[in-house]
């Protein structure tokens, strides 16, 4: 398939260039049939241009031509009817001849849900979701609202049944996500996205946002939620590629690209997560065989490249400079230079394809690790992982590897010492501020404003005190001694004010009320204040739904890996399959030359 594909893009690029419409005459008479003769003088032409039989290069023109004049037929139906013919990337189970492509012919003005029943029905398949230029198509909108036009190429993917219920619950009631893995997904990391940074670590690192020298960059509150939420599906993506179910990562991938779109682009190109992004939603077209659509892979392509490029450095002088080497980052131009041969080889520049191929190989010969100086780290009680990157980043000299992983392991054990320490601070800190009758979030948050100095914190709680005071005073005032007397028996200042003010000032009904309610009250909408609730951040969430929360971010921080050099640690091993596929495929053109 891929050959064919090959030499017709070959060909076209001949045609283009020499301005010959082989829908027109002579190639083409009155009846749509192909001018024999002129066929054959043209492959005898290119033959020997393209170093193939001319009897295969004759099949690739009359395949050419057909096409040509059936995509005429098409667009002729399309302008009286507004009938558009459709191209279908079915599972690759479901094509009945890998060679022919599928369409499907129907009316824009038609619902996503028609196109779905007309594939459902047409191709036996049962759940399926339709995905366009990257987005999913909705089954309530009309297709031409959704960009789709006339000989649009859409993918078709697979859903398990549950996910398709709740595709179809989703868009009825909420028109947000696709499938139940993407919903959890999205709402495991909503609520992950929205601990401020006021909350206490809970050793997820890969919700620090940080630049290539490992520093935490500051970042819109925002933007910093589209952020995490990109990770968040990018890691999952990650995961279900590590399983090969493609299928569900890509869209886990395509959900990470649309977060990551809606931040800046000065804050895409300091970190290399967009690019590496763009590498592996290729990565799962290619494993998915949808390469068709080469415009999208082409475009994702070169934006990986630039934001490496502008990321590491043109000669990677920059990445070099922070991180003493270059040797993990090149697994990454390995695969980028690997899909670009792959489309080059597709639009039938083979010169191009055969020069990418090249740098993939000699990348390769550098980057695959020696399995006996795997071993012989592995030995002294080193992990894969770690042998691996060190052997890369150290070009392969055992003992700089070994001294590598040491320094590593020591700089990792600093770190950890650093933030220990602190989250001590910290921790002693909101003691102190807690043991003046503030609430622990209070605390929190009054110290994250206030960049941990615990003076300026005790300054920016005062105010907000005072503040809420000179705001309730047109309700009630509380007693500063009856709010003393319930502060000294234990209880939080604001669950203090609130059970003061529910019991008309009377200390001895409120400090029944804390009591009955274990110290925290439920805080009614016209109390609360929109800068602070006044229960404890310690106390867990009375709503039904704080188990179901809890359980959505422990299930999507499975996925997450707590290394942060994960997304460098490729095995090499697809990789190794596909470099020899495309050099049997380039060997193949050398070898017509030979003869010729």
């Amino acid at each position: 398939m891929m050959e064919e594909q090959n030499v017709e893009a070959k060909l076209k690029n001949l045609l283009k260039k020499e301005k010959i419409q082989l829908w027109k005459p002579p190639y083409t008479n009155d009846n749509n049939q192909p001018g024999q003769q002129h066929i054959q003088e043209l492959a005898k032409l290119y033959a020997p241009q393209l170093c193939l039989p001319v009897l295969e290069v004759e099949v690739a023109l009359e395949s050419i031509r057909v096409q040509a004049v059936n995509r005429g037929k098409r667009n002729e139906m399309f302008r009286q009817t507004n009938v558009a013919t459709l191209e279908l990337l079915l599972p690759r189970d479901a094509r009945k001849d890998p060679k022919t492509k599928n369409r499907v012919e129907m009316r824009l003005d038609a619902l996503g849900q028609d196109l779905v029943n007309r594939i459902i029905e047409e191709h036996g398949l049962k759940c399926i979701k339709l995905i366009l230029s990257g987005k999913t198509l909705s089954s309530e909108k009309r297709l031409n609202e959704q960009d789709v036009k006339n000989h649009s190429k859409i993918m078709v993917l697979r859903v398990t049944d549950s996910e398709l219920k709740l595709q179809i619950l989703k868009e009825e009631e909420e028109k947000k996500n696709q499938d139940k893995s993407l919903q959890r997904t999205q709402k495991g990391f909503q609520i992950l996205s929205e601990r401020d940074g006021s909350e206490d670590p809970r050793n997820t690192p890969f919700l620090e946002i940080a630049d290539q020298r490992g520093n935490p960059l500051a970042i819109p509150d925002k933007e910093r939620k589209a952020l995490i939420l990109a990770m968040g599906f990018h890691e999952k993506g990650r995961s279900l590629m590590k399983r090969k179910q493609y299928d569900n990562a890509v869209c886990h991938l395509l959900r990470a690209d649309e977060e990551f779109r809606k931040c800046n682009s000065g804050l895409l190109s300091t970190v290399d997560n967009f690019a590496v992004l763009q590498l592996d939603i290729v990565w799962c077209h290619r494993a998915l065989e949808a390469l068709s659509c080469l415009d999208d892979a082409r475009s994702r392509l070169q934006t990986a490249e630039q934001c490496f490029l502008h990321c590491y450095g043109e000669e990677q002088e920059r990445l070099r400079t922070i991180k003493g080497n270059t040797g993990r980052e090149q697994v990454l131009f390995l695969r980028l230079y690997l899909l670009q041969s792959l489309l080059s080889y597709l639009e039938g520049n083979d010169s191009q394809a055969g020069d990418k191929l090249s740098k993939v190989e000699s990348l390769y010969s550098r980057l695959h690790p020696d399995s006996d100086k795997m071993n012989q780290l592995m030995v002294l009680g080193f992990s894969e992982r770690e042998a691996r990157l060190a052997l890369r980043a150290c070009q392969g000299d055992l003992q700089e590897a070994v001294d590598h992983i040491t320094s590593r392991r020591q700089e990792q054990e600093e770190m950890k010492q650093r933030e220990r320490q602190k989250r001590r601070s910290r921790m002693d800190n909101i003691s102190t501020l807690t043991e003046m009758g503030y609430s622990r979030r209070q605390a929190a948050r009054a110290l994250h404003r206030a960049d941990g100095d615990i003076n300026k914190a005790c300054g920016i709680l005062l105010d907000t005190t005072l503040t809420a005071q000179a705001n309730n005073n047109t309700e009630e005032d509380v007693s500063p001694e009856k709010l003393a007397q319930l502060l000294y028996l234990g209880f939080e200042m604001d669950a203090s004010e609130a059970a003061l003010r529910q019991t008309g000032g009377d200390v001895q009904s409120a400090t029944e009320l804390l009591l009955n309610n274990h110290g925290f009250l439920p805080v009614s909408p016209a109390s609360t204040s929109s800068e602070e609730p006044s229960t404890s951040s310690e106390e867990p969430s009375t709503s039904s739904n704080f188990a179901e929360d809890v359980e959505l971010v422990s299930e999507v921080l499975e996925d997450i890996s707590h290394h942060e050099e994960d997304y460098l640690d490729l095995t090499l091993e697809e990789e190794s399959e596909l470099i020899n596929e495309m050099k049997s495929y380039l060997n193949r053109g050398a070898a017509h030359d030979v003869k010729q």
